[in-house]
């Protein structure tokens, strides 16, 4: 099991509404690891109701979580950076969107604001991917951001090659572990795993 003992962890969560819960079970195991939370969510996560769920029962968990408090605005997530607040980021889920505008260096909400600030220290961002394109639109963003200093990829593979040819996702269950092999300035390896391929 990773030690993630005395680490400040950013724990931020995107739209990706079908993988909430396994974002959640994440922050949780970082948690229990001994990370210190410091939840961020997107104002997209925070205010739409899918059939995955509410964002109300969601922010709540995260609020236990983070002791209360979860970074909501671009004001709040502005002196992540500054303040020296995290000693390493997740964004999980990760969207195609979202990685389009870390790629693009566009700032223009919670997450992407957090983010950069964190980045102002060269400190670890680590992304646990979520997108149905990520073999499509998504792939010369993903290849971009893997070739870029400081940013770490949670192992990912396609979830459902017949069904969604293009879909990757990344393996939350190894968050904890690429947040310790990204505090050590290492990528956890393989990067690529394999998902059980569908029958039909």
């Amino acid at each position: 099991m990773a030690d993630l003992n005395g680490c400040r962890l950013g724990f931020a969560m995107c739209g990706s509404f079908c993988c909430a819960r396994k974002g959640l079970n994440a922050a949780k195991a970082c948690a229990e690891a001994g990370a210190e939370l410091v939840p961020v969510v997107s104002e997209h996560f925070a205010q739409i109701t899918t059939r995955f769920g509410s964002p109300t029962a969601f922010l709540e968990e995260l609020a236990l979580l983070g002791n209360g408090r979860i970074v909501q605005s671009i004001v709040d997530a502005e002196p992540i950076g500054p303040k020296n607040l995290t000693d390493a980021l997740v964004v999980a889920p990760c969207t195609g969107n979202l990685l389009a505008k870390l790629a693009a260096g566009i700032t223009d909400n919670t997450v992407t604001m957090a983010v950069k600030s964190h980045l102002r220290g060269g400190k670890p961002v680590i992304l646990c991917i979520s997108t149905n394109d990520g073999l499509s639109a998504s792939a010369r963003n993903l290849g971009d951001l893997l070739n870029r200093k400081h940013y770490f990829f949670v192992p990912f593979g396609q979830d459902a090659p017949l069904q969604k040819p293009t879909s990757l996702v990344g393996d939350f269950s190894l968050i904890p572990q690429t947040v310790a092999a990204a505090l050590e300035h290492r990528q956890l390896q393989p990067v690529l795993v394999k998902y059980a391929m569908e029958t039909s």
